[in-house]
């Protein structure tokens, strides 16, 4: 079963999927290791950690897609992929499908601001306008029908740019056109968010962000109000940030840095038992 095949039965299944997001191999395989069902690669988490940059649309297809590739080879989950824009027009867009779905992933989203893009909760997004955004998805959902092996996520930002009222209206239209997963970025209250489950029939994603525009709401209540994924785009980057800063500010003090995985948990996770095994079938005595 290929990987998009596995996501679209766990969008079929009736379990409430939480999706820890990843940004590297490490990080996906400790989501899988965790038991949970799937992940995502999410932009902002790549761009700090591969160029320690803003998101701000900096990092190119060709890099994203390369990250990309090293997660999906590195897990057995099926992996959805934040495509930004799609990386021009149109066709541009059907192009970033098709790599995404050659380098392994599941999904990959689709969004409808204005290029270069921006994480969706911080300041300063521009939307394009409503014909422009339904064309992206279209050509998206084309590349999927002429046979990429991949399920489309369509996001719109248009809640702050134009009002919930247009969001909605973008979220039906890119519903009607085909997209598997709907995600309405940054509600900026329950009943928005529920408004949202209210009115689109299909997958939806509710993103939560810490600290961000959208209430961070328990997995339970969210089923409740009709998400069908719960996103946690930088759970583990903050959590990596903290530990890290932490160890750095022991070791100025001369002490060890404490509460460390031990150096043994590393290497089971990264693979040495399975390695020391293969190298154990190739041995020559």
């Amino acid at each position: 079963m290929s990987a998009a095949q596995t996501l679209r039965q766990l969008l079929e299944s009736d379990d409430f999927l939480m999706m820890p997001c990843c940004f590297d191999g490490m990080s996906a395989k400790l989501v899988e290791r965790a038991g949970y069902p799937l992940t995502f690669m999410s932009g902002f988490s790549v761009s700090a950690a591969r160029n320690a940059l803003p998101d701000t649309g900096l990092l190119s297809y060709g890099e994203m897609v390369e990250q990309g590739r090293s997660i999906c080879q590195a897990t057995s989950l099926p992996v959805i992929g934040d495509g930004d824009t799609g990386y021009g027009n149109a066709l541009n867009v059907k192009r970033t499908v098709q790599g995404y779905a050659q380098a392994g992933f599941a999904g990959i989203m689709i969004e409808d601001q204005v290029s270069p893009k921006r994480c969706g909760h911080t300041r300063g997004k521009k939307t394009v306008g409503f014909e422009e955004a339904c064309m992206r998805i279209q050509a998206a959902v084309d590349a999927r029908n002429e046979g990429a092996d991949i399920l489309i996520m369509a996001r719109s930002d248009a809640r702050e740019t134009e009002g919930m009222d247009e969001a909605i209206k973008r979220m039906k239209a890119f519903e009607e056109i085909g997209a598997d997963i709907l995600f309405l970025e940054a509600p900026q209250s329950v009943e928005e968010m529920q408004r949202f489950c209210t009115e689109i029939k299909g997958a939806k994603m509710a993103n939560m962000v810490e600290q961000g525009k959208t209430p961070v709401l328990p997995p339970q209540e969210l089923q409740d109000m009709g998400y069908k994924i719960a996103a946690y785009p930088l759970t583990l980057m903050l959590s990596a940030l903290q530990a890290m800063e932490k160890a750095l500010e022991e070791l100025k003090t001369g002490a060890h840095p404490s509460n460390l995985a031990s150096f043994s948990h590393l290497q089971e996770v990264i693979g040495f038992p399975e390695y020391y095994a293969a190298e154990e079938q190739y041995k020559i005595e």
